[in-house]
């Protein structure tokens, strides 16, 4: 993976501690025994909002001081301050390379014409606050070598202060191997010696586990590399970020870097599960996108309030997870008020059921609870399933509660179907949908009807309607499907939707949106898989590639696959965290690969691969470098609807992962 920012060697110092900070402008070493940042200063004590023009403008020219005050106008007029954002803060880029001769910071002329401290009096006159950027080296982490701070923390510390800065991202490019401890110690002292309280941000990237010592040194801190606007980046971000919930409360937080959500790289399915999860994991809230050209849809995710509401609780606790089998991820959050906000997220590339009850998420028992959907914005009552059919990279996310007012809501009821809906081109299929009462009441007149695109036939071949369904009963229903001569082989979208009174009279309308995918059964034989349709392919960086390496950006871009100097002529190139599916319809039982990481990244990159058949993993390896050779890889999928090819990031991120599914076969 290609970083904007280089990263530097550091090394461990063994002096950790020193007492007194040297000369103004010089570096010195922490203070020992500081008392944590929180108890200290009363700073962030919940999840810091707001937005950083970084990932959607990087150094471009485009980042100035009229689009800053532009999304500070937008953060009003669009009611995102009203949700909480507060903070406007620049990145990289604003400062001119040198220092003037007194070894002062000068902002940029040709970006901030009026300087920083008139776009902080911008800011603040909105009700808004200031966040502004630097590196704890000699420069900051883009290529044109913007000054860091290093050496200078009293003197630039001095200067945000003087400007009306209240937060200061502080990162770790050309740090010159300087203990980490020590730089950002040294930066947290010259920033309380201004006396005015700002926020401080370590953007160490992880590397020197932060989490078990920068509780006193700053209010948050990055636990992994740069974020990416993709999947992959997403997704593998997540998983190093959620063991460290120990680590995070009122005024000290786990930050996994910045939102994505709106810069295009994402669905809006995956940039909701984006939102909620952070939001699951009290992360930091800082808005990545332009507001400037950002979608309906993007504002209606930025700023949904019941979302917000859960990483902002003042309880401060970060989610953990409950459980993550076959990637049907159970992430819950214990709040102020004792409710438990649950997201019930969907890792795979097919719509899964995710279940769990209230028991395991740590609700006491009760004889009914109250279970708000917090993107449908409605409440239900459960006997204490939690459980909902999750479309594919989806998130349910609930907020559960043994509030004693079960009883005034109507029961929770769960849709899904029997299997994933494949349909063989040409050929009609039978679908079975559920509609299961999941409430402490029951659910009554219950309708249930399939709906598929234009000029489809959807036929019910059992009974679609329930007198009564009481908590536990479902109502089943077979229903043919027959798609159009000639259907193009593709992904098309189709509803199950439910009808239901609950006993108080109130009529109630439930949808399930189902993606069914017209598909060709794989021929006979063994085939290399670089030959066959899939049903997904999503990687970390760059697309899926046939018969040459990852290569990383464009597609094409790759070369030919090549494991411990032996060439491969077929396979997949992939970077992690990747997943690519294929339709086996239950006629297949094995599949076959020579797996490694590609040499084109030298002895970068570490990933680990594993098949699955249907929701069940049927091979797998340990961690693969590229020290190692090309490790056989054999997976026995007998009756597999779906087989799964996935890479994962070794548990230690995505960088140079560039992974290799050379000679993969599938045997039918």
């Amino acid at each position: 993976m290609r970083h904007p920012r280089p990263r530097t060697h550091r090394i461990r110092a063994a002096a950790l501690l020193l007492t007194a900070l040297l000369s103004a402008g010089g570096l010195a070493a922490p203070a020992t025994a500081a008392p944590p940042a929180a108890q200290a200063e009363g700073l962030a004590l919940t999840p810091p909002m707001g937005f950083n023009n970084w990932n959607s403008t990087h150094c471009r020219a485009e980042f100035n001081e009229d689009m800053v005050k532009g999304i500070a106008d937008l953060f009003v007029s669009k009611g995102l301050k009203d949700a909480g954002y507060q903070y406007v803060n620049l990145d990289d880029c604003w400062a001119l390379p040198q220092r003037n001769a007194d070894g002062k910071l000068v902002p940029d002329p040709a970006r901030f014409p009026h300087g920083i401290s008139a776009v902080a009096d911008y800011v603040h006159a909105k009700g808004l606050k200031l966040g502004i950027y630097t590196s704890a080296g000699t420069k900051t982490c883009d290529g044109a070598g913007f000054p860091g701070a290093l050496g200078h923390e009293v003197s630039d510390a001095r200067q945000f202060a003087d400007w009306g800065v209240d937060y200061l991202k502080y990162d770790n490019c050309n740090n010159q191997g300087v203990d980490a401890r020590r730089r950002y110690g040294t930066m947290r002292d010259a920033l309380r010696a201004t006396g005015r309280p700002i926020v401080y941000s370590i953007c160490e990237w992880g590397e020197n586990k932060p989490w078990e010592w920068a509780s006193d040194v700053g209010q948050l801190w990055r636990t992994t590399g740069d974020i990416s606007d993709n999947w992959g980046s997403m997704l593998s971000i997540l998983k190093q970020n959620l063991p460290l919930a120990p680590y995070a409360g009122p005024g000290h937080w786990n930050d996994p870097d910045m939102l994505e959500v709106g810069n295009g790289g994402m669905t809006d399915t995956e940039y909701r599960s984006h939102f909620s999860l952070w939001a699951v994991m009290a992360a930091p809230l800082l808005i990545g996108t332009d507001l400037r050209t950002a979608s309906p849809a993007t504002l209606d995710i930025l700023g949904n309030k019941e979302v917000i509401a859960v990483d902002q609780d003042p309880l401060g606790r970060q989610g953990t997870v409950v459980s993550s089998a076959g990637g049907r991820w159970v992430v819950a959050k214990e709040m102020a008020d004792g409710s438990r906000a649950v997201a019930l997220f969907n890792e795979s590339g097919t719509a899964q059921r995710v279940a769990t009850s209230a028991a395991a998420v740590g609700l006491p028992r009760a004889p009914g609870y109250t279970q708000r959907d917090l993107w449908q914005h409605r409440d239900a009552n459960t006997a204490g399933t939690i459980a909902a059919t999750v479309p594919a990279h989806g998130t349910v996310l609930l907020r559960v509660s043994a509030d004693g007012h079960w009883a005034e809501h109507p029961p929770a009821v769960e849709l899904g179907l029997d299997e994933a809906p494949f349909i063989e081109r040409d050929t009609p299929a039978t679908l079975t949908g559920t509609v299961t009462d999941l409430g402490r009441t029951p659910a009554r007149e219950v309708s249930a009807a399939l709906t598929g695109p234009d000029g489809w036939t959807v036929r019910a071949l059992s009974p679609a309607t329930a007198a009564n369904l009481p908590n536990g009963a479902s109502l089943r229903t077979r229903w043919r499907v027959t798609a159009p001569p000639g259907t193009p082989v593709g992904s098309y979208a189709f509803s199950l939707r439910v009808r239901y009174r609950s006993p108080a009279g109130e009529r109630v309308t439930s949808e399930l949106p189902v993606t069914a995918s017209v598909v060709v059964p794989p021929p006979s034989g063994t085939s290399y898989l670089s030959d066959l349709p899939w049903l997904s392919a999503a990687g970390g960086w760059g697309p899926v590639e046939r018969d040459t390496s990852n290569g990383e950006d464009a597609a094409g871009d790759g070369s030919p696959l090549t494991i411990g100097s032996t060439v491969y002529a077929k396979g997949l190139g992939v970077h992690a965290a990747s997943e690519v599916a294929y339709y086996a319809g239950r006629r297949c039982a094995k599949v076959t690969a020579e797996v490694g990481v590609d040499d084109e990244k030298g002895a970068k990159g570490s990933v680990a691969f594993e098949i699955w058949a249907d929701g069940v993993k049927a091979a797998s390896t340990g961690v693969l470098t590229n020290a190692d050779p090309a490790e056989p890889l054999t997976a026995d999928v007998t009756g597999a609807q779906v087989v799964r090819l996935v890479v994962t990031d070794g548990g230690d991120g995505i960088d140079s992962d560039h992974a290799d599914w050379a000679d993969a076969r599938l045997s039918c």
